[in-house]
């Protein structure tokens, strides 16, 4: 008696091509979109107090 392997349907090894395809359009997008961002927000946080702040305080910051 002959045993036959079992075959993957047609379809579902074009599912699994469709699948990674769907996966790597994803990490690209994501990839791009993140190396790519314009907005940094570390060059804009304020690390303290800047001049405007010590002129008006200025005789409070001298006693």
């Amino acid at each position: 008696m002959a045993t036959s392997t079992s075959l993957p349907a047609p379809g579902a090894s074009r599912t699994g091509f469709a699948k990674i395809i769907a996966e790597l359009r994803v990490f690209w997008r994501q990839f791009f979109t993140r190396a790519f961002n314009p907005y940094r927000p570390e060059l804009h946080y304020m690390r303290g107090p800047g001049p405007a702040w010590r002129a008006k305080h200025r005789s409070r910051l001298r006693s």
